[in-house]
């Protein structure tokens, strides 16, 4: 299958908003990579097998989760669940496509169902969720995660852009998290679904930015940061260097394999 990246845009009246309300283009111009985490929403194989737009941004999801890593902050990779489906979605979908999207998640533990060209870290969060929202209370097991390690500025990438991203980035925003939404880092079916989710985030969400000037971000803030040589070496191509986990960092706690019941840690 073809590797796509969508043909993104915000149309300039909508940067011109945003610049007579605030004064600026962008509403989040730093980041402290500490407080920060990468989300990528629902990146497994029932979605990477059928959609060229999802094959197209995992190399621009690494490089962020890369970056982001080696400065200090957080990756947390969030995939649905596999459960049976309710008697609203069977009304829905039809009993087919509600079977169908219920396994969406798939078989295995939580590492086995992420696609296979990522690489977990020691350090990351692997998380479930059985909404399509991560930040949905009582439905995802992400939010007590983020909130331990005092997470406030959420990097979102994945998909679907206009579903499963675009609801975990409004429930981010109630929640009063500083959201950025990495355009060329989610995907959609269509152009035109991607760019009217882009429309809606950015207009009343949250920030949009492409993941070159993501990783800026993430660069002026390690540079005060106290592992700087660590992100040094990954922005060098040295990442090797760094052992295994990929940083050398104040220790993480222990996550343990999530469950498929929603909220509980095996330890």
């Amino acid at each position: 299958m073809e590797a796509l990246l969508h043909d993104w845009r915000i149309e300039a009246r909508e940067y011109a908003r945003q610049e007579d309300r605030r004064g600026r283009r962008h509403a989040y111009e730093a980041i402290v990579p500490e407080r920060t985490a990468l989300l990528v929403i629902d990146m497994v194989p029932f979605f990477l097998n059928e959609l060229p737009y999802t094959r197209g941004i995992v190399p621009n999801i690494s490089r962020i989760a890369d970056s982001l890593r080696a400065a200090g902050g957080t990756v947390a990779w969030v995939l649905p669940t596999n459960s049976a489906p309710t008697r609203a979605s069977t009304e829905f979908y039809g009993e087919m496509v509600a079977k169908m999207y219920a396994a969406s998640g798939g078989e295995g533990t939580l590492s086995e169902r992420l696609w296979h060209e990522f690489q977990i870290h020691e350090g990351d969060v692997l998380a479930e969720k059985s909404a399509t929202s991560a930040f949905f209370p009582g439905r995802s097991t992400l939010p007590p995660l983020l909130e331990a390690r005092g997470i406030d500025t959420v990097l979102v990438t994945g998909t679907l852009s206009n579903i499963c991203c675009e609801s975990t980035i409004r429930d981010a925003s109630t929640l009063g998290l500083r959201v950025i939404m990495v355009a060329d880092g989610n995907a959609a079916r269509r152009d035109q679904d991607h760019n009217a989710a882009l429309y809606n985030v950015y207009r009343s969400f949250g920030d949009v930015r492409s993941t070159d000037e993501v990783l800026d971000l993430i660069r002026v803030g390690a540079e005060q940061h106290p592992n700087h040589e660590a992100f040094q070496l990954v922005v060098q191509g040295r990442a090797g260097e760094l052992g295994q986990g990929g940083h050398q960092l104040k220790p993480r706690p222990a996550l343990g394999r999530v469950t498929r019941d929603v909220g509980e840690l095996e330890g």
